[in-house]
């Protein structure tokens, strides 16, 4: 008895373990469950934290647009960035106006420009050190295609009447490329030559002749629109050269009356078309000719200024030896660039030029040393190349090449 007793006990006791142990798994299992309940809480969660993700991608280049474009409006209304344009424009605006030929030569007498004058000489330095990099450029790579190239010929040009365009200026934008020929021929050719200046294009339209005078004291040129008729009193004069003693001083007339046979209000008085002035060699040092040309300045119709004056004190020489440049513009000729390889002073002519002379020379403004206004030199021996533009005319341009044929002792 006592044995089945012990034997019901044990039996009872093992009932009880599992049942407490069935008890601990069910706990266990509900802890299970409700630990699966909460990790797949966040799981299912899980697709929305993605949408927020991409929607926070999405939303956060728009935020960065709208900042970019936030910052670029903060940027251009602040006022920093408002002054560094306004430079860039005001820069922008003059170096556009630097472009602009008619704003260089046009005289409105205000003191601005005499301002710019003296800032010009800076700039005229750095044009001068980029064209000799173009001239030795263009020396090394020589080729058939190049020299076409820079052998064009003129623009095609038409006039109805010879007087009004040799006189008139060159149309703005356009370069006038004309060829000057020397004929020696003849008796007295050989002291007294005659120069001829035509169009260098396919038909070679004639423009001017010049011949110095024989009887005359110092170097008188004449230029007439007739190769046959180089007279004073010729109905094809249009204009002449006259020179100073020495021969370093020139002055070109226009075909109108002396002053003192013109009317009191100098109306047909004749006009001083240019000056041009040779720097002395007083050392007697080799070298490239120095050389300054005063024209008159351009009104905004882009028409000379007359200057007519009653006498030899008021022309264009005393009035720039005295600094009255009212109304009057200074050219000089470009420095050359010396060349080591050439042992030779060197000018970028862009192929208008095959032989190396002192005479020559190419005509700029300090402002814009890259506007050639004009240039001359050889290209046989008794062949020149002349290429002139605004404000230059026919007549101009050939006088300066003829003043620079005449013989200078103190300049050479």
């Amino acid at each position: 008895m006592l044995l089945m007793a012990a034997a019901d006990k044990r039996h009872v006791l093992e009932e009880d373990e599992d049942e407490e142990q069935r008890k601990s798994r069910r706990h266990c299992n509900t802890r299970k469950f409700k630990n699966e309940q909460i990790s797949q809480k966040p799981k299912k969660k899980k697709p929305e934290s993605t949408l927020a993700e991409t929607n926070g991608t999405e939303d956060k280049p728009k935020k960065t647009k709208s900042k970019k474009s936030g910052g670029d409006l903060s940027a251009e209304n602040s006022p920093a960035t408002q002054n560094v344009k306004e430079d860039a424009d005001s820069k922008g605006k003059s170096k556009a106006k630097k472009k602009e030929p008619a704003s260089m030569f046009q005289i409105n007498g205000d003191k601005p420009e005499t301002k710019s004058k003296k800032k010009g000489p800076a700039k005229a330095e750095e044009t001068e050190d980029s064209d000799s990099e173009v001239t030795q450029k263009k020396k090394k790579g020589k080729g058939k295609k190049g020299k076409k190239e820079e052998r064009a010929p003129s623009p095609p040009i038409e006039f109805d009447n010879l007087e009004e365009f040799v006189l008139q200026p060159a149309q703005q934008g356009v370069m006038v490329k004309c060829k000057v020929t020397r004929d020696k021929r003849g008796m007295d050719r050989g002291l007294y030559p005659t120069y001829y200046l035509h169009l260098d294009n396919e038909k070679k339209v004639f423009l001017l002749a010049g011949r110095k005078r024989k009887k005359s004291t110092t170097s008188n040129y004449l230029i007439s629109i007739d190769p046959t008729d180089l007279s004073r009193g010729g109905e094809n004069f249009v204009g002449k050269l006259r020179s100073n003693l020495m021969g370093t001083k020139f002055t070109v007339f226009d075909n109108a009356l002396h002053p003192d046979r013109a009317l009191p209000d100098m109306s047909n008085a004749r006009q001083e078309l240019a000056a041009i002035i040779y720097e002395t060699n007083v050392l007697g040092m080799k070298g490239p000719r120095r050389m300054v040309v005063i024209i008159p300045g351009m009104n905004k119709d882009g028409e000379r200024v007359p200057i007519r004056p009653r006498s030899d004190n008021d022309g264009l020489l005393i009035r720039h030896q005295n600094r009255n440049m009212e109304n009057l513009i200074e050219l000089r000729n470009k420095t050359p660039v010396w060349n080591e390889e050439t042992a030779s002073h060197v000018l970028n002519f862009n192929g208008r030029v095959t032989q190396a002379s002192i005479k020559n020379f190419q005509i700029v403004h300090n402002k814009d040393q890259d506007y050639i206004v004009m240039q001359f030199g050889r290209v046989a021996d008794d062949a020149f190349t002349l290429d002139y533009r605004y404000p230059l005319c026919a007549v101009q341009a050939f006088a300066i090449a003829l003043s620079s044929f005449d013989g200078k002792i103190a300049c050479e």
